[in-house]
């Protein structure tokens, strides 16, 4: 995007979306986090449920992306 890592870093965009989602778009934190998490929570079959909260991440993701093409 013809930036470099001293002007913006990656964690910087993650915190950018969750501040937005939550505050601008009014998405549940936990659907956030789910969607934008680092890391499993547990061990054991934490890893493959990728369900959680999937309905609101979908359309979380659906609106973000209406946001960002309202900035174009």
């Amino acid at each position: 995007m013809g930036w470099d890592s001293a002007t913006v870093t990656g964690h910087g965009f993650r915190a950018t979306a969750r501040t937005f989602l939550h505050e601008r778009l009014g998405f549940s934190p936990d659907a956030i986090e789910a969607q934008l998490g680092h890391r499993v929570p547990n061990r054991l079959g934490g890893a493959y449920n990728r369900t959680q909260h999937l309905e609101e991440r979908t359309g979380m993701m659906q609106a973000w992306a209406d946001y960002l093409d309202g900035l174009k």
